[in-house]
Protein backbone atom coordinates (compact mmCIF):
# COMPACT_ATOMS: atom_id res chain seq x y z
CA UNK A 1 0.00 0.00 0.00
CA UNK A 2 2.91 2.23 0.46
CA UNK A 3 4.50 2.17 -2.82
CA UNK A 4 4.25 5.18 -4.41
CA UNK A 5 3.06 7.27 -1.36
CA UNK A 6 4.99 10.62 -0.32
CA UNK A 7 5.86 10.53 3.52
CA UNK A 8 7.08 13.76 4.91
CA UNK A 9 8.94 12.54 8.55
CA UNK A 10 9.32 15.05 11.29
CA UNK A 11 11.61 14.56 13.50
CA UNK A 12 11.94 16.39 17.48
CA UNK A 13 14.62 16.44 20.06
CA UNK A 14 13.98 13.21 21.75
CA UNK A 15 16.32 10.05 22.90
CA UNK A 16 14.38 8.02 20.82
CA UNK A 17 15.16 10.28 18.15
CA UNK A 18 17.41 7.41 17.13
CA UNK A 19 14.39 5.20 16.06
CA UNK A 20 13.35 7.89 13.06
CA UNK A 21 16.69 5.87 11.08
CA UNK A 22 14.79 2.99 11.37
CA UNK A 23 11.38 4.21 10.33
CA UNK A 24 12.96 5.85 7.01
CA UNK A 25 14.34 2.37 6.21
CA UNK A 26 11.17 0.71 6.75
CA UNK A 27 9.34 2.93 4.31
CA UNK A 28 11.58 2.97 1.63
CA UNK A 29 11.79 -0.83 1.54
CA UNK A 30 7.83 -0.64 1.37
CA UNK A 31 8.39 1.24 -1.53
CA UNK A 32 7.70 4.83 -0.03
CA UNK A 33 8.89 8.35 -1.23
CA UNK A 34 10.80 9.96 2.06
CA UNK A 35 11.65 13.39 3.13
CA UNK A 36 13.06 14.61 6.34
CA UNK A 37 12.07 17.46 8.52
CA UNK A 38 14.17 18.09 11.98
CA UNK A 39 14.41 20.41 14.90
CA UNK A 40 17.41 21.84 15.95
CA UNK A 41 17.03 19.65 18.99
CA UNK A 42 16.92 16.60 17.52
CA UNK A 43 20.43 17.28 15.92
CA UNK A 44 21.77 16.29 18.83
CA UNK A 45 20.67 12.89 19.12
CA UNK A 46 20.94 11.51 15.12
CA UNK A 47 23.03 12.87 12.06
CA UNK A 48 20.86 15.00 9.43
CA UNK A 49 23.88 12.65 7.21
CA UNK A 50 22.31 9.27 8.39
CA UNK A 51 18.57 10.37 7.27
CA UNK A 52 19.78 11.98 4.42
CA UNK A 53 21.59 8.77 2.73
CA UNK A 54 18.96 6.05 3.90
CA UNK A 55 16.15 8.56 2.49
CA UNK A 56 17.79 9.46 -0.37
CA UNK A 57 16.68 13.23 -0.15
CA UNK A 58 18.58 15.99 1.75
CA UNK A 59 17.45 16.72 5.27
CA UNK A 60 15.78 19.83 6.07
CA UNK A 61 16.26 21.36 9.86
CA UNK A 62 16.40 25.12 8.98
CA UNK A 63 14.47 27.95 6.99
CA UNK A 64 17.08 28.60 4.72
CA UNK A 65 19.72 25.99 2.74
CA UNK A 66 23.10 26.93 0.77
CA UNK A 67 25.83 29.85 1.00
CA UNK A 68 23.24 31.93 -0.83
CA UNK A 69 20.66 31.15 2.36
CA UNK A 70 18.04 30.05 -0.47
CA UNK A 71 14.59 29.38 0.81
CA UNK A 72 13.26 26.14 1.71
CA UNK A 73 9.23 25.90 0.50
CA UNK A 74 8.00 24.57 3.97
CA UNK A 75 4.49 25.56 1.97
CA UNK A 76 5.20 23.12 -1.20
CA UNK A 77 6.54 20.82 1.09
CA UNK A 78 3.34 20.76 3.22
CA UNK A 79 1.23 20.21 -0.32
CA UNK A 80 3.54 17.60 -1.30
CA UNK A 81 2.74 14.61 0.97
CA UNK A 82 0.22 12.58 1.12
CA UNK A 83 0.91 11.88 4.72
CA UNK A 84 2.99 13.96 7.54
CA UNK A 85 4.71 11.73 10.13
CA UNK A 86 6.11 13.52 13.52
CA UNK A 87 7.93 10.63 15.22
CA UNK A 88 9.54 11.33 17.82
CA UNK A 89 7.09 14.03 18.67
CA UNK A 90 8.02 15.62 22.42
CA UNK A 91 6.06 17.46 24.57
CA UNK A 92 7.51 20.61 23.16
CA UNK A 93 6.53 19.68 20.14
CA UNK A 94 3.13 18.62 20.44
CA UNK A 95 2.91 21.54 22.59
CA UNK A 96 3.30 23.81 19.73
CA UNK A 97 1.14 21.71 17.17
CA UNK A 98 -1.35 22.23 19.62
CA UNK A 99 -1.23 25.95 19.88
CA UNK A 100 0.27 27.07 16.09
CA UNK A 101 3.72 28.25 17.44
CA UNK A 102 5.63 28.45 14.27
CA UNK A 103 9.46 28.60 15.10
CA UNK A 104 11.22 25.80 12.98
CA UNK A 105 10.58 24.25 9.69
CA UNK A 106 9.04 21.32 10.70
CA UNK A 107 6.38 23.68 12.68
CA UNK A 108 6.68 25.71 9.45
CA UNK A 109 5.35 22.84 7.58
CA UNK A 110 2.68 21.13 9.83
CA UNK A 111 0.56 23.89 9.95
CA UNK A 112 0.93 24.30 5.91
CA UNK A 113 0.38 20.60 5.40
CA UNK A 114 -3.21 19.39 3.65
CA UNK A 115 -2.01 15.76 4.08
CA UNK A 116 -3.36 13.59 6.81
CA UNK A 117 -1.11 13.98 10.45
CA UNK A 118 0.15 11.32 12.19
CA UNK A 119 2.49 12.09 15.99
CA UNK A 120 3.88 9.20 18.02
CA UNK A 121 4.49 10.61 21.44
CA UNK A 122 7.51 9.90 23.17
CA UNK A 123 8.25 11.14 26.14
CA UNK A 124 9.20 10.28 30.63
CA UNK A 125 5.85 8.34 32.00
CA UNK A 126 5.42 11.08 34.34
CA UNK A 127 5.63 13.76 31.47
CA UNK A 128 3.40 11.81 29.16
CA UNK A 129 1.06 11.95 31.90
CA UNK A 130 0.82 15.49 32.89
CA UNK A 131 -2.56 17.15 32.49
CA UNK A 132 -0.91 19.66 29.83
CA UNK A 133 0.95 17.23 27.85
CA UNK A 134 -2.61 15.09 27.55
CA UNK A 135 -4.73 18.26 26.54
CA UNK A 136 -2.81 18.96 24.25
CA UNK A 137 -2.94 15.39 22.69
CA UNK A 138 -6.80 15.78 22.89
CA UNK A 139 -6.91 18.96 21.48
CA UNK A 140 -4.39 17.51 18.45
CA UNK A 141 -7.23 14.46 17.89
CA UNK A 142 -9.92 16.86 17.50
CA UNK A 143 -8.42 18.48 15.18
CA UNK A 144 -8.36 15.07 12.79
CA UNK A 145 -4.12 14.40 13.72
CA UNK A 146 -3.61 10.71 14.11
CA UNK A 147 -1.99 9.67 17.23
CA UNK A 148 0.13 6.21 17.43
CA UNK A 149 -0.18 5.61 21.18
CA UNK A 150 3.45 5.20 22.76
CA UNK A 151 4.44 1.52 24.40
CA UNK A 152 4.90 1.10 27.95
CA UNK A 153 8.33 -0.41 28.50
CA UNK A 154 12.12 1.27 29.62
CA UNK A 155 12.36 4.43 29.62
CA UNK A 156 15.60 6.54 29.53
CA UNK A 157 14.92 7.73 32.78
CA UNK A 158 15.05 4.46 34.14
CA UNK A 159 11.57 3.68 34.90
CA UNK A 160 9.10 1.51 33.50
CA UNK A 161 6.29 2.91 32.16
CA UNK A 162 4.43 4.69 29.19
CA UNK A 163 5.89 6.90 27.24
CA UNK A 164 7.90 4.83 24.83
CA UNK A 165 8.19 5.54 21.50
CA UNK A 166 6.17 2.77 19.05
CA UNK A 167 8.66 0.36 17.28
CA UNK A 168 9.28 1.51 13.53
CA UNK A 169 8.15 -1.37 12.18
CA UNK A 170 4.61 -1.05 13.98
CA UNK A 171 4.71 2.62 13.35
CA UNK A 172 4.70 1.60 9.37
CA UNK A 173 2.27 -0.77 9.81
CA UNK A 174 0.25 1.39 10.83
CA UNK A 175 0.95 4.09 7.82
CA UNK A 176 0.25 0.96 5.25
CA UNK A 177 -3.23 -0.19 7.43
CA UNK A 178 -4.55 3.71 6.96
CA UNK A 179 -3.66 3.37 3.16
CA UNK A 180 -4.82 0.09 2.66
CA UNK A 181 -8.40 0.75 4.58
CA UNK A 182 -8.73 3.93 1.66
CA UNK A 183 -7.25 1.98 -1.01
CA UNK A 184 -9.69 -1.35 -0.29
CA UNK A 185 -12.52 0.45 0.23
CA UNK A 186 -16.08 -0.66 -0.69
CA UNK A 187 -16.81 3.21 -1.41
CA UNK A 188 -14.20 3.01 -4.50
CA UNK A 189 -15.44 4.25 -8.05
CA UNK A 190 -18.95 4.78 -6.32
CA UNK A 191 -20.76 7.81 -6.94
CA UNK A 192 -21.93 9.54 -3.68
CA UNK A 193 -24.36 12.75 -3.92
CA UNK A 194 -23.64 15.04 -0.99
CA UNK A 195 -24.87 17.72 0.05
CA UNK A 196 -23.32 20.03 2.66
CA UNK A 197 -24.09 23.62 4.64
CA UNK A 198 -27.18 26.11 5.00
CA UNK A 199 -29.51 27.73 2.68
CA UNK A 200 -30.63 31.12 2.03
CA UNK A 201 -33.90 32.22 1.01
CA UNK A 202 -34.23 35.51 0.00
CA UNK A 203 -36.33 38.22 1.60
CA UNK A 204 -35.29 40.86 -0.93
CA UNK A 205 -31.39 41.94 -2.29
CA UNK A 206 -29.98 42.08 0.78
CA UNK A 207 -31.78 40.14 3.53
CA UNK A 208 -32.09 36.05 4.11
CA UNK A 209 -33.40 33.80 6.26
CA UNK A 210 -30.82 31.34 6.97
CA UNK A 211 -29.23 29.30 9.60
CA UNK A 212 -25.81 28.55 11.29
CA UNK A 213 -24.65 25.23 9.13
CA UNK A 214 -21.14 25.72 8.02
CA UNK A 215 -20.84 23.03 5.96
CA UNK A 216 -17.78 21.44 8.09
CA UNK A 217 -19.47 18.27 8.50
CA UNK A 218 -20.32 17.78 4.64
CA UNK A 219 -17.37 19.16 3.55
CA UNK A 220 -15.25 16.73 5.90
CA UNK A 221 -17.86 13.34 4.29
CA UNK A 222 -16.63 14.71 1.21
CA UNK A 223 -13.13 14.74 1.43
CA UNK A 224 -12.79 11.02 3.22
CA UNK A 225 -15.22 9.68 0.65
CA UNK A 226 -12.49 11.09 -2.32
CA UNK A 227 -10.01 9.63 -0.51
CA UNK A 228 -11.60 6.61 -0.45
CA UNK A 229 -11.62 6.46 -4.19
CA UNK A 230 -15.29 7.88 -4.55
CA UNK A 231 -16.47 9.66 -6.98
CA UNK A 232 -17.99 12.68 -4.88
CA UNK A 233 -20.63 15.27 -6.31
CA UNK A 234 -20.92 18.09 -3.76
CA UNK A 235 -23.98 20.32 -3.51
CA UNK A 236 -23.06 23.24 -1.37
CA UNK A 237 -25.48 25.92 -0.32
CA UNK A 238 -23.42 29.21 0.54
CA UNK A 239 -20.12 28.54 2.94
CA UNK A 240 -16.71 29.48 3.23
CA UNK A 241 -15.07 26.35 2.82
CA UNK A 242 -12.76 24.81 0.73
CA UNK A 243 -12.12 21.30 -1.36
CA UNK A 244 -9.29 20.12 -2.80
CA UNK A 245 -9.64 16.98 -4.68
CA UNK A 246 -9.98 15.59 -7.84
CA UNK A 247 -12.56 13.22 -7.17
CA UNK A 248 -15.05 16.07 -6.30
CA UNK A 249 -17.21 17.99 -8.52
CA UNK A 250 -18.35 20.91 -6.33
CA UNK A 251 -22.11 22.58 -7.59
CA UNK A 252 -22.74 25.51 -5.55
CA UNK A 253 -26.31 26.64 -4.73
CA UNK A 254 -28.46 29.11 -2.86
CA UNK A 255 -31.58 28.22 -2.13
CA UNK A 256 -33.56 25.46 -0.80
CA UNK A 257 -35.52 25.47 -4.63
CA UNK A 258 -32.03 25.56 -5.90
CA UNK A 259 -30.60 22.75 -3.88
CA UNK A 260 -33.89 20.77 -4.46
CA UNK A 261 -33.47 21.21 -8.30
CA UNK A 262 -29.79 20.27 -8.62
CA UNK A 263 -30.57 16.74 -6.32
CA UNK A 264 -33.24 15.83 -8.80
CA UNK A 265 -30.84 16.03 -12.00
CA UNK A 266 -28.64 13.15 -10.42
CA UNK A 267 -31.51 11.23 -8.69
CA UNK A 268 -30.74 8.01 -10.96
CA UNK A 269 -26.96 8.15 -10.53
CA UNK A 270 -25.79 7.71 -7.30
CA UNK A 271 -25.42 4.89 -5.60
CA UNK A 272 -25.01 6.49 -1.97
CA UNK A 273 -26.35 10.00 -1.10
CA UNK A 274 -25.35 11.75 2.48
CA UNK A 275 -27.49 14.66 3.40
CA UNK A 276 -25.80 16.41 5.65
CA UNK A 277 -26.86 20.16 4.54
CA UNK A 278 -29.25 22.42 6.37
CA UNK A 279 -31.89 23.16 4.50
CA UNK A 280 -34.30 25.82 5.25
CA UNK A 281 -37.89 24.29 5.90
CA UNK A 282 -39.51 27.43 5.11
CA UNK A 283 -38.88 30.37 2.77
CA UNK A 284 -40.69 33.50 1.99
CA UNK A 285 -43.94 33.07 -0.46
CA UNK A 286 -42.92 36.66 -1.61
CA UNK A 287 -39.15 37.82 -2.47
CA UNK A 288 -39.15 41.34 -2.77
CA UNK A 289 -37.01 42.86 -6.08
CA UNK A 290 -35.80 46.13 -4.10
CA UNK A 291 -34.46 46.32 -0.95
CA UNK A 292 -37.33 46.88 1.55
CA UNK A 293 -36.58 50.34 3.37
CA UNK A 294 -37.19 50.81 6.87
CA UNK A 295 -39.26 54.22 6.45
CA UNK A 296 -42.24 52.44 3.96
CA UNK A 297 -41.68 49.39 5.83
CA UNK A 298 -43.06 50.91 8.93
CA UNK A 299 -42.11 49.93 12.66
CA UNK A 300 -42.69 46.07 11.94
CA UNK A 301 -43.22 44.02 8.48
CA UNK A 302 -45.29 40.69 8.44
CA UNK A 303 -43.34 38.09 6.11
CA UNK A 304 -45.73 35.03 4.84
CA UNK A 305 -43.91 31.69 4.37
CA UNK A 306 -44.13 28.48 2.84
CA UNK A 307 -42.65 24.91 3.15
CA UNK A 308 -40.01 24.28 0.97
CA UNK A 309 -39.62 21.15 -1.36
CA UNK A 310 -38.84 17.51 1.13
CA UNK A 311 -35.46 16.91 -0.68
CA UNK A 312 -34.54 13.89 1.58
CA UNK A 313 -38.48 12.79 1.33
CA UNK A 314 -37.89 13.47 -2.26
CA UNK A 315 -34.99 11.12 -2.56
CA UNK A 316 -36.78 8.27 -0.09
CA UNK A 317 -39.47 8.03 -2.89
CA UNK A 318 -37.34 7.50 -5.81
CA UNK A 319 -34.89 5.44 -4.19
CA UNK A 320 -34.02 2.29 -6.44
CA UNK A 321 -32.74 -0.92 -5.26
CA UNK A 322 -29.20 -0.83 -4.40
CA UNK A 323 -28.95 2.95 -3.98
CA UNK A 324 -28.09 4.25 -0.42
CA UNK A 325 -29.69 6.98 1.49
CA UNK A 326 -28.01 8.79 4.83
CA UNK A 327 -29.83 11.48 6.31
CA UNK A 328 -28.79 14.00 9.50
CA UNK A 329 -31.12 15.13 12.11
CA UNK A 330 -30.09 17.84 14.42
CA UNK A 331 -32.26 17.54 17.61
CA UNK A 332 -32.98 19.70 20.90
CA UNK A 333 -34.89 16.80 22.34
CA UNK A 334 -36.74 13.73 22.15
CA UNK A 335 -33.34 13.32 19.93
CA UNK A 336 -33.73 9.17 19.60
CA UNK A 337 -37.67 9.22 18.74
CA UNK A 338 -37.62 12.16 16.68
CA UNK A 339 -34.37 10.63 14.22
CA UNK A 340 -35.95 7.26 13.76
CA UNK A 341 -39.39 8.80 12.97
CA UNK A 342 -37.21 10.71 10.28
CA UNK A 343 -35.56 7.50 9.69
CA UNK A 344 -39.01 5.34 8.67
CA UNK A 345 -40.96 8.20 7.24
CA UNK A 346 -38.66 9.42 4.86
CA UNK A 347 -37.54 5.66 4.04
CA UNK A 348 -33.66 5.90 4.79
CA UNK A 349 -31.23 3.28 5.48
CA UNK A 350 -29.18 5.55 7.70
CA UNK A 351 -29.52 8.51 10.22
CA UNK A 352 -26.96 10.61 11.45
CA UNK A 353 -28.46 12.07 14.93
CA UNK A 354 -26.57 14.92 16.81
CA UNK A 355 -28.12 17.39 19.27
CA UNK A 356 -27.53 20.65 20.27
CA UNK A 357 -27.81 19.95 23.60
CA UNK A 358 -24.37 18.52 23.69
CA UNK A 359 -21.34 20.41 24.05
CA UNK A 360 -19.33 20.64 21.00
CA UNK A 361 -21.77 18.99 18.71
CA UNK A 362 -23.68 20.71 16.09
CA UNK A 363 -23.04 23.89 13.94
CA UNK A 364 -20.10 26.06 13.34
CA UNK A 365 -17.97 23.26 15.63
CA UNK A 366 -14.68 21.70 14.31
CA UNK A 367 -16.01 18.78 16.60
CA UNK A 368 -19.15 16.77 16.57
CA UNK A 369 -21.00 14.00 18.91
CA UNK A 370 -23.38 11.50 16.83
CA UNK A 371 -25.29 8.81 17.11
CA UNK A 372 -25.98 6.43 14.36
CA UNK A 373 -29.19 4.85 13.95
CA UNK A 374 -30.01 2.11 10.63
CA UNK A 375 -32.70 0.36 8.86
CA UNK A 376 -31.58 -2.61 10.71
CA UNK A 377 -32.21 -1.36 14.82
CA UNK A 378 -28.97 -0.58 15.42
CA UNK A 379 -28.37 2.21 17.28
CA UNK A 380 -24.93 3.28 17.93
CA UNK A 381 -22.99 6.27 19.81
CA UNK A 382 -20.02 7.97 19.33
CA UNK A 383 -17.67 10.02 21.78
CA UNK A 384 -17.04 13.93 20.94
CA UNK A 385 -14.43 14.19 18.10
CA UNK A 386 -13.09 15.93 15.25
CA UNK A 387 -15.77 16.31 12.13
CA UNK A 388 -12.87 15.02 10.20
CA UNK A 389 -13.30 11.62 12.69
CA UNK A 390 -16.91 11.63 12.74
CA UNK A 391 -16.75 11.44 9.05
CA UNK A 392 -14.34 8.44 8.69
CA UNK A 393 -17.01 6.96 11.26
CA UNK A 394 -19.97 7.58 9.08
CA UNK A 395 -18.68 6.14 5.62
CA UNK A 396 -17.59 3.16 8.15
CA UNK A 397 -21.06 2.64 8.76
CA UNK A 398 -22.01 3.28 5.40
CA UNK A 399 -19.55 0.48 4.18
CA UNK A 400 -21.74 -2.05 6.06
CA UNK A 401 -24.67 -1.50 4.27
CA UNK A 402 -23.04 -1.66 0.91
Amino acid sequence: MLKGKKILLGVSGSISAYKSAYIVRELIKAGAEVKVLMTSASLSFISPLTLATLSKNAVIHSFTHGDNGEWNNHVKLGFWADLMLIAPATANTIAKMANGICDNVLMATYLSARCPVMFAPAMDHDMYLHPAVQYNINLLEKRGNIKINPDKGDLASGIIGEGRLKEPEEIVKIINDFFSKKVNSPLKNKTVLITAGPTYEAIDPVRFIGNHSSGKMGYAIAQSCAERGANVILISGPVNQSVSHPNIKRIDVISAEDMFNTVEKFKSSYDIAILSAAVADYTPEISFKQKIKKKEAGDEILLKLKSTKDILGFLGKEKNNGQILVGFALETHNEKENALNKLNNKNLDMIVLNSLNDKGAGFKNDTNKITILDKNNNCIEFELKSKQAVAEDILNHVETLL
